[in-house]
């Protein structure tokens, strides 16, 4: 039987006491076995999966085999099986040596094809989620869906905790400004967990051609928006601790600038900087490593603005976007990258023409009330 082999070291996140006793009573939809097994007895299975995807510290893989479930198929998001590929990076495999197929979905294609799709009949998601509209997975998930949709494929998404879950902000996405980044009209902060949006990606009419897929989001016991939670292994090879995931819906937003978010250093979504960056007394030197190849401002030494350190806060804030292009060359600051990460042409100009981060709020609040409206609908947990 085809063994998995953990390629990586699990991060265990410094918690609070509130924290561990939170965690210590949460059951994620993965753990919820006597909900789904029953579902894939006797089916030909799919998954899509990497290494997020754990059951008691066994990953869902493996603990599926040992049940005796039929996995026809593996599929994988960006940063590949593993988590360890770099952002961007097209992923490949050979799967010629194991019991199934894998497939990646950040390599020649995104959406599952059909021909990737013959001959399943279910499909089960479980991948851990940061709560953020550019974070890649839940676009994996939007295609998943659709996909399955199209082919008469039911899907089951196995639900886990939102890190950021517990507010709602920024933009909401302009579709016509539509992308991988980007892929359905929800702001870069949407407080849901990948459960709720699978069902307000069907509900909504969302899917193309407004498919809707046959969906079964298995729940979680025993969180709320509001519960604390710490990732016990980071998602991604560049969010590698509570901080990081906290200021990754700010920080970001860099990625569609001339500034490095410190990608290539220990501390990556923790520090800001950039080789010409004034009056700093912050440094640090991005290098190509795995996870993290060819970095902004590769060897460079770049000077700017540190977290680390600091006590996570879960909010979203434009403050250090704006300050730093007050201080850097405005006409090179953003590039193309920037619209499709805001979702929406009008930030930039907002930040260009001098506003402050209160001005442009106001201008965001009205579709923001609307998506809250929206999201109610689809809420799972309190």
């Amino acid at each position: 039987m085809f063994r998995l082999v953990l390629f990586y070291c699990i991060v265990v996140f410094g918690c609070s006491t509130k924290q561990d006793q939170a965690q210590s009573q949460l059951s994620t939809g993965a753990d919820q076995l006597n909900e789904y097994l029953p579902l894939l007895e006797g089916r030909n299975v799919g998954l899509t999966v990497n290494h997020s995807s754990q059951v008691s510290n066994i990953h869902l893989t493996d603990t599926l085999l040992a049940r005796g479930i039929n996995i026809q198929k593996v599929f994988t998001p960006e940063h590949g099986f593993t988590g360890t590929a770099s952002d961007g990076s097209l992923v490949t495999y050979d799967s010629s040596h194991i019991s199934f197929e894998l497939i990646s979905l950040y390599g020649k294609n995104k959406k599952p094809t059909t021909a990737q799709l013959e001959g399943l009949d279910v499909m089960v998601f479980d991948i851990q989620d940061v709560g953020t509209r550019f974070y890649t997975y839940i676009s994996t998930m939007h295609y998943v869906l659709e996909a399955c949709a199209e082919n008469n494929i039911s899907v089951i998404v196995l639900d886990r905790p939102n890190p950021n879950g517990s507010y709602v902000d920024g933009p909401v996405l302009d579709t016509a400004f539509s992308s991988f980044v980007g892929i359905a009209p929800i702001p870069i902060v949407h407080g849901m967990t990948i459960g709720e949006l699978a069902k307000m990606f069907s509900g909504e009419g969302w899917l193309e051609g407004s498919v809707t897929p046959d969906l079964k989001v298995i729940a979680m016991q025993n969180w709320n928006h509001s519960t604390p939670y710490s990732l016990p292994i980071k998602p991604s090879p560049n969010l590698p601790n509570d901080l990081s995931i906290s200021l990754y819906p700010s920080l970001c937003l860099f990625e569609g600038t001339i500034m490095s978010v410190g990608r290539g250093t220990d501390h990556a979504f923790q520090q800001i900087g950039h080789p010409e960056y004034p009056e700093a007394k912050h440094g640090f030197t991005p290098t190509s490593r795995e996870g993290a190849k060819w970095p902004p401002h590769e060897d460079l030494m770049c000077y700017g603005v540190s977290w680390i350190g600091e006590k996570p806060e879960y909010r979203f804030t434009l403050e250090p976007l704006i300050e730093a292009y007050q201080k850097m060359d405005q006409v090179e600051f953003f590039n193309d990258y920037f619209k499709r990460l805001a979702g929406t042409d009008q930030l930039q100009k907002q930040i260009e023409s001098g506003m402050t981060e209160k001005e442009i709020r106001e201008t965001w609040k009205d579709d923001l009330d609307r998506f809250k409206e929206i999201r109610s609908k689809y809420l799972i947990y309190d």
